[in-house]
């Protein structure tokens, strides 16, 4: 029999629930931060969900290393806009 631990999880994204705290706090499930390697100490980001009705965390290092290969690919392709990009 498969572990779950091998199992696709159809909520892959779903961690569950948070309450707010009267100071505005939230605790981030421990689930979620093992997965995505959040340590005590690190820094998150915050941006308003374009629906504005949500919040989106990101690791502040996850959002550098994406912005330098969107800017690698900009400057690739104004190098060389006859290219197709992959």
């Amino acid at each position: 029999m498969e572990s779950r631990a091998n199992k696709p999880r159809r909520d892959a994204c779903f961690y569950g629930s948070v309450t707010v705290g009267e100071r505005g706090q939230i605790v981030i499930p421990a689930e979620a931060r093992k997965e995505i390697g959040i340590l005590p100490g690190d820094k998150l980001l915050i941006w308003k969900h374009p629906s504005e009705e949500g919040l989106m965390l990101f690791k502040i290092e996850s959002v550098r290393e994406f912005m330098s290969r969107m800017l690698e690919s900009l400057e690739h392709a104004e190098r060389h806009p006859e290219e197709e990009m992959d």
